[in-house]
């Protein structure tokens, strides 16, 4: 079986919805499973939903109501005026039930109420594409991706249950059709929805490809293939043909975007081939993902990681910063959901950039003055260059009154540059 996954950009209009159909006429489509991520900036707006719900404000329901609107339009797009009444019956369905649970919602838990509404996005976009595919003739069955994917209940970044979403895939998934499902969201034991963090669509690809002993998993980007740098941060990016499962989850672990950070570990189990291909031009070879060379060709690849927040810790009485404080430190940093980008230390200080996600930075602190002196630097950029080489080292020379901090090692060379200087 083939896994495909077509994220948000692929599926932002009808335009994209025609061209998914495109890519599996040429591509194939029999003994198939399409993993499709909301439409364009669907998250986006979903997340304003729940930011304007907590607030109270007066513009839930006009956003709402656009996010509504926006999918209409492309339903109309697609099916013209006599609109296929099974689309619009489906998707009134979970409208209604997105805003049923807005009205009747007890729980306090931004984490909680945010996986219950910003799932949607893929319900919405599968359920767009599962009837448009009946209308051009193709067979095939949409698959609520929630009865399959077993979570813990880590809300917005939820651990999967393997043994679970094991035997449930392997038990509903019929591998000889064409199935369309959501990337993102799985459930809890309970069946609340849970999610896997953003860009979390990569790694339920490689969830079901595990699970089902997939021959291969292919990403449909807006780009050739992975690059050796984001083209919409950095100039002159070189295509990379071929990158090895440990070099592709170093690049994902710096925090490079195109593939998610969790989604190699799978697939490099089972030996599974990944490939990142262009939507707009599937004939192309793209990136492989596998066995072989660590980097084809071998150049320098560029990481940028924004709106990180660095600390600097030191004791206050001068004393040493040991193992006992480290590990105090840590706790901390965990229990508060800080996510640790980069550490180092010295005898009497301790310096750690985090990304403040779930924005409980004001808690951490408030805790940490009580045992430490601190420095905050807030909205830092993260940058990493693996591999780097002189001409890679000579691009930062123009930033050195902006580091911060600077961390090398063999392969990999990692700079705090400060905004605000």
């Amino acid at each position: 079986m083939k896994i495909f996954k077509f994220g948000g950009a692929s599926v932002k209009d009808a335009d994209g919805v025609r061209n998914v159909i495109r890519v599996l006429k040429i591509m194939g489509h029999q003994n198939t499973l399409v993993i499709v991520s909301a439409m364009g900036k669907t998250t986006n707006a979903l997340e304003t939903v729940v930011h304007d719900y907590f607030n109270k404000s007066n513009t839930l329901q006009p956003r709402i109501l656009e996010v509504k609107s926006m999918h209409f339009d492309i339903i109309h797009s697609l099916f013209g005026k006599n609109k296929s009444l099974e689309v619009v019956t489906a998707f009134n369905e979970l409208f209604e039930s997105l805003q049923s649970f807005l009205k009747s919602n007890k729980s306090p838990d931004y984490s909680y109420v945010y996986d219950q509404v910003v799932s949607y996005g893929e319900l919405f976009s599968t359920t767009i594409l599962h009837y448009f595919l009946k209308d051009q003739g193709y067979s095939n069955h949409w698959l609520d991706a929630r009865n399959c994917i077993k979570t813990d209940t880590y809300y917005r970044d939820a651990n999967l249950v393997w043994e679970t979403t094991q035997q449930s895939i392997v038990n509903t998934v019929d591998t000889t059709k064409l199935t369309v499902t959501q990337g993102f969201i799985g459930s809890d034991a309970n069946n609340f929805t849970t999610t896997l963090g953003r860009e979390g669509s990569d790694y339920s690809a490689a969830i079901f490809a595990y699970c089902l002993n997939a021959e291969s998993v292919t990403i449909w980007k807006d780009v050739p293939g992975v690059l050796n740098g984001d083209p919409r941060v950095f100039d002159n990016t070189i295509l990379l043909n071929q990158i090895s499962y440990r070099e592709a989850i170093e690049l994902a672990f710096y925090g490079a975007s195109v593939i998610h950070p969790k989604t190699l570990q799978p697939l490099q189990r089972k030996e599974i081939p990944l490939f990142v291909k262009s939507f707009e031009n599937p004939e192309q070879t793209g990136t492989a993902v596998s066995k072989g060379k660590t980097l084809e060709p071998y150049v320098p690849c560029f990481i940028l990681k924004q709106n990180q927040v660095l600390l600097r810790l030191s004791s206050l009485d001068f004393s040493f910063i040991v193992e006992d404080n480290i590990s105090e430190i840590f706790a901390l940093l965990h229990h508060y959901q800080m996510r640790v980008e980069l550490i180092q230390n010295s005898a009497i200080s301790f310096s750690v950039c985090v990304n403040n996600k779930y924005n409980r930075l004001e808690e951490l602190l408030k805790v940490l003055r009580t045992k430490f002196k601190i420095t905050v630097f807030e909205h830092v950029d993260l940058f990493t260059i693996r591999h780097f080489n002189e001409k890679a080292l000579a691009s930062l020379a123009s930033k050195s009154d902006k580091i911060l901090l600077e961390q090398r090692a063999q392969e990999t060379l990692q700079v705090i540059l400060d905004n605000q200087n």
